[in-house]
């Protein structure tokens, strides 16, 4: 007993650091075996939770660079064990969840016709769509999640060419039943007919999904036009941007960019997330052309991080959008006194703005995603079905490690490849990309070094199935499969 014990204990552990290690990196190559284990105890919570824990605290990592976070007003002694206390919290809800499912996943088992004491075919596909909603409403969540669906990309383009229908979601189901084929092909190794047989279902059944997210991405919906950008980086250290000397010399870079810009002959310049602080003004006579930018302002009272338009002959910004999803404590604060509350945020707390990710101030249209909203796939999808007709992000990830960064182009792909949009990112220190509706990237600036880039973006009108449905299809067939395995039950 204690033997078998400790080998399920390895392989929790082994799955998790597999599935920690797949997000914008080895992507399904670790995440198919990682999930292949995650079912061999998918019915044991405590183990289950490990698989989670561990998956995260690799894949989310970089939330370490926090630290110091003097910059914040938090001591010396407490900025470490306030970022490693950050980091252990998202662990511990990625482990809290896998209990959860793992709990459903047991009650299943127990409910099945007959003895069996494994997973059925339905009862897997009941919780591999569990798990991909799920995953679809915590990217709308206030945390910054990475769920399986996301990890395809960079590694497996043609696999994530099938989100063009079902989403990251159908994606995360897809990935779910293919561990869950491989563990059941570990499970015949001792029948070599039945191994031979699951290993072709198995194989064949990978290839097809291969050729129809491939063809997909084949064909995305056809370009109606042009816009010509330029993107600015201007790789300020965040820990340094509302110093006195920075602010000095904003003035200075940002006409600078401006006239490179104009020699790109781009239409306007787009410069990231929060580069000007609450009531900053950009007073220049001889401002070539618009400036697209992140940066604060203030309404009745309250301050938001928006999307701004300043024209040549504007003597105010105009907010274009407000960031609608915010950093836990970073930006969202919770009701404390004044004094403890401004230690806890660089920027005094900041209030969201409409749901809504659709800008239609500036040109042509745009599904817009101010810094880690690029992970909520549904709420691009709605701002491109209200006829957004390209996406734009802007960022600021500093000072988080080039992991993140390659997350976070990794999840740009994703939207890209969903909506069938081409997507431009401008961020402080990067990725500054476009990244095409067929989900290549073009790297425009090397991380960390500043520069204006050009870019040309397509845009484009008609819709592909994921913008059209969004997840209804995966809704559709949990309630199906809900239902006849309660009527398998009532049968049995």
């Amino acid at each position: 007993m204690g033997d078998h014990r400790s080998a399920s204990l390895w392989l929790a552990i082994g799955g998790g650091l597999l599935a920690g290690l797949s997000p914008a990196a080895a992507g399904p190559v670790t995440m198919l075996p990682a999930l292949a284990l995650l079912w061999r105890i998918a019915d044991r919570p405590r183990l289950a939770a490990i698989w989670g824990l561990l998956a995260v605290l690799l894949s989310h990592r970089w939330l370490l660079a926090l630290h110091p976070l003097t910059w914040m007003g938090v001591s010396a002694l407490l900025s470490l064990p306030i970022a490693i206390l950050i980091w252990l919290v998202c662990g511990l809800a990625a482990a809290v969840l896998l209990a959860i499912w793992s709990n459903a996943a047991r009650w299943l088992v127990a409910s099945q016709p007959g003895s069996r004491e494994e997973l059925s075919g339905m009862s897997m596909l009941i919780l591999a769509l569990i798990w991909g909603l799920i995953e679809v409403g915590l990217a709308g969540g206030p945390l910054f999640w990475i769920g399986v669906g996301g990890s395809v990309l960079p590694l497996d383009p043609a696999l994530a060419g099938l989100s063009r229908w079902i989403g990251s979601g159908g994606l995360a189901v897809l990935l779910l039943a293919a561990g869950w084929g491989l563990d059941q092909l570990f499970r015949q190794r001792f029948a070599l007919r039945r191994t031979v047989s699951w290993s072709v279902i198995w194989l064949m059944a990978l290839l097809l999904a291969h050729l129809l997210g491939a063809a997909a991405l084949f064909r995305p919906p056809v370009s109606r036009g042009d816009l010509s950008l330029a993107g600015w980086q201007p790789a300020i250290p965040t820990r340094e941007k509302f110093a006195s000397e920075q602010q000095r010399r904003l003035p200075q870079a940002l006409q600078r960019a401006l006239e490179t810009a104009r020699a790109f002959d781009a239409q306007a310049l787009v410069a990231p997330e929060g580069t000007f602080p609450s009531g900053w003004t950009f007073a220049s006579e001889d401002q070539p052309l618009p400036l697209l930018t992140g940066g604060f302002r203030r309404q009745d009272g309250q301050l938001r991080s928006s999307l701004l338009l300043i024209s040549p002959d504007a003597d105010q910004p105009e907010p274009l959008l407000d960031k609608h999803r915010l950093v836990p404590l970073g930006e969202a604060l919770p009701p404390l006194p004044q004094g403890l509350a401004g230690g806890l945020s660089a920027v005094g707390g900041v209030m969201p703005g409409p749901a809504s990710r659709l800008q239609t101030g500036f040109s042509d249209p745009a599904a817009v995603a101010i810094c880690y909203e690029i992970s909520d796939g549904r709420s691009m999808a709605k701002a491109i079905a209200e006829g957004g007709q390209w996406m734009l992000s802007i960022a600021n990830l500093d000072p988080y490690p080039d992991l993140l960064q390659r997350q976070f182009l990794a999840l740009a792909q994703l939207r890209a490849i969903e909506t069938g949009r081409d997507l431009f990112s401008v961020a402080n220190t990067g990725p500054t990309a476009v990244v095409h509706a067929d989900g290549r990237v073009d790297q425009l600036l090397p991380s960390g070094e500043e520069g204006v880039a050009a870019a040309d973006i397509q845009t484009r009108k008609a819709l592909t199935g994921y913008v059209r449905w969004l997840d209804l299809p995966l809704r559709v067939l949990f309630g199906v499969c809900l239902i006849q395995g309660l009527i398998s039950r009532r049968s049995s």
